[in-house]
């Protein structure tokens, strides 16, 4: 399953207080950067990321205009998008399988 494609069109799932766009043409899978998980050149598993639309995409990645308000409630905000996509992904009938 491709998880970046199926992002596309769907709700944010981030968030963050005061920078979201509320455009589901710009959802992407936004990726939870974790010490050990990801680094330079290495980006986490698809399965560390949520539905975003790009302003939230932005702020929880200290991007742009959208930087990041409060960067522990952002992410905290982003860790629990992870987990609502998981959920969102497995209403629509995907399997998330435990090892």
């Amino acid at each position: 399953m491709n998880l970046r494609a199926l992002a596309r069109s769907q709700r944010c799932m981030i968030r963050p207080e005061g920078v979201c766009n509320h455009d589901p043409a710009t959802t992407v899978l936004a990726h939870y950067r974790l010490a050990g998980m990801a680094g330079v050149g290495r980006k986490p598993s698809d399965l560390l990321g949520a539905w975003a639309f790009s302003a939230c995409h932005d702020a929880v990645d200290g991007r742009g205009s959208s930087k990041a308000i409060n960067p522990q409630s952002d992410r905290l905000a982003h860790a629990e998008g992870v987990m609502r996509t998981l959920d969102g992904l497995e209403r629509m009938g995907y399997q998330m399988e435990a090892v």
